[in-house]
């Protein structure tokens, strides 16, 4: 907590008048380019590595980097239907990350009873599983075993999402798009899947 506050009056201190004035605007609205689907991992840090201002991503954090089915209520449809529907974003980002906390579990189950909500929440997750041992992805050779259900995973979220309806209408009129992300966090390098290659290139 001390190194939490002390980053608050730093940030004060060290404020632009610019900075300052922009916080004032984003006071009145928000209008972000993109709605990110990002992991709860604490290494993983969407406006450091991809260099945005505030108001600029619209942000989603869950265990996992995961899009529930459309089914029921959760604050990840809320978030999603919002974003889309009244901020009328133009992107939709899912991105996974490498040494995945969530792929760990996903690949060992033995842990279930210790962690009964976590895996409650995983089981949205099983079709990434299900996909990992039919998928077609091109991996680097040295990709380790959860680093690649990562990759799938981060791809069968944007599946989940082809299937929102608030989704699907955008989709077809090409007002919104869909990216797939993988960040390496030894290396801070950013992945974007191209279908083409059937694979996470890196972002150059």
């Amino acid at each position: 907590m001390k190194k939490l506050i002390e980053g608050i009056k730093l940030f004060r201190q060290k404020a632009t008048p610019r900075q300052l004035q922009q916080f004032s605007i984003l006071a009145l609205e928000q209008k972000p380019d993109a709605l990110f689907i990002a992991c709860s991992d604490s290494r993983v840090a969407p406006n450091l590595f991809a260099s945005t201002d505030p108001g600029d991503l619209f942000v989603v954090r869950n265990v996992g980097n995961i899009v529930p089915q459309e089914a029921g209520s959760t604050s990840e449809l809320a978030a999603i239907e919002f974003a889309v529907l009244t901020l009328k974003v133009k992107d939709i980002i899912v991105c996974g990350h490498s040494e995945c906390g969530a792929m760990h579990a996903l690949l060992n189950e033995d842990n279930k009873s210790n962690l009964p909500h976590l895996y409650t929440w995983l089981a949205e997750a099983h079709d990434s599983k299900e996909q990992f041992k039919k998928t077609a992805i091109t991996f680097p050779a040295d990709l380790s075993l959860v680093n690649r259900l990562s990759q799938v995973n981060t791809l069968q979220q944007i599946e989940h999402l082809k299937k929102y309806s608030c989704v699907q209408e955008h989709l077809k009129t090409e007002s919104l798009a869909l990216h797939a992300w993988w960040f390496d966090i030894a290396t801070a390098q950013v992945y974007a899947y191209q279908e083409e290659k059937r694979a996470f290139v890196e972002m150059r």
